[in-house]
């Protein structure tokens, strides 16, 4: 895990280098945000879907304590981790249908934006900052979610698995993020709590935060992922781009 919040990440190359600089140069109009464990802690509500079929399947409950690092990685990890992965892919399937199921019918029961985060959001919309998502999670699920939570209407733009060919860490919805916020990738921040989070913005030209406070394992070393910074609170979040 990382041990310093601000400090930029030092770069091994002089491109590299080069495109710190430049980001470094240009004003932050637009902030992105990760959805699962960056944005909202939708942990509590992901995990009582999985209880719920593991109760239908007459099925030992998983730990919270082991669900909730795993969240960011979605429906698939979450079953491998109560079910094993030695299932055939036609009982799998069956699961993850199951699970999808009863996970829409509880989105929002316990699901909130992190401590902080309303805070953040309505002090970068005083300041004219744009934000906005961009997820792996399906649009069937990110938009009702953002709609129970009153953050639709708020948000620049929405960017679900759905809404581009390719899904993080290709940069494509990175890109199409910008195109609906109208924004230039070098004016943009991406903040995650997965390394594919900080890959996708890498790969677009983005600068990239590692929200600690998210869904990581402790197995994780953040400082790997290469991110220009690291914070433990959404609060930190508008001194790195003001």
């Amino acid at each position: 895990m990382s041990t310093t919040w601000f400090d930029i990440h030092a770069q091994n190359d002089s491109e590299d280098t080069a495109v710190v600089r430049d980001k470094a140069n240009t004003r932050i109009n637009t902030v992105l945000f990760d959805l699962d464990g960056t944005l909202i802690d939708t942990a509590p509500d992901m995990a009582a879907a999985l209880d719920i079929l593991c109760d239908e399947k007459q099925h030992a409950r998983c730990a919270y304590s082991d669900v909730r690092p795993i969240v960011s990685n979605g429906s698939v990890a979450l079953l491998k981790l109560a079910f094993g992965d030695d299932m055939n892919t036609q009982s799998f399937e069956r699961l993850k249908k199951r699970y999808l199921e009863i996970y829409l019918e509880h989105l929002a029961v316990h699901s909130r934006l992190f401590e902080e985060m309303d805070s953040l959001l309505q002090r970068l919309e005083k300041n004219g900052i744009k934000w906005g998502v961009v997820t792996n999670k399906p649009g069937w699920l990110t938009e009702p979610l953002m709609q129970s939570l009153g953050l639709h209407e708020r948000a620049a733009c929405i960017v679900s698995s759905d809404s581009t060919n390719n899904r993080k860490p290709h940069p494509e919805p990175m890109f199409y993020a910008c195109k609906l916020t109208k924004a230039q990738p070098e004016e943009c921040v991406y903040i995650g709590d997965a390394r594919r989070d900080i890959e996708a913005g890498h790969n677009a030209g983005m600068t990239t935060i590692i929200a600690e406070y998210g869904y990581i394992e402790d197995s994780e070393n953040t400082e790997d992922w290469h991110a220009d910074y690291s914070i433990q609170s959404p609060s930190q979040i508008f001194s790195l781009i003001s």
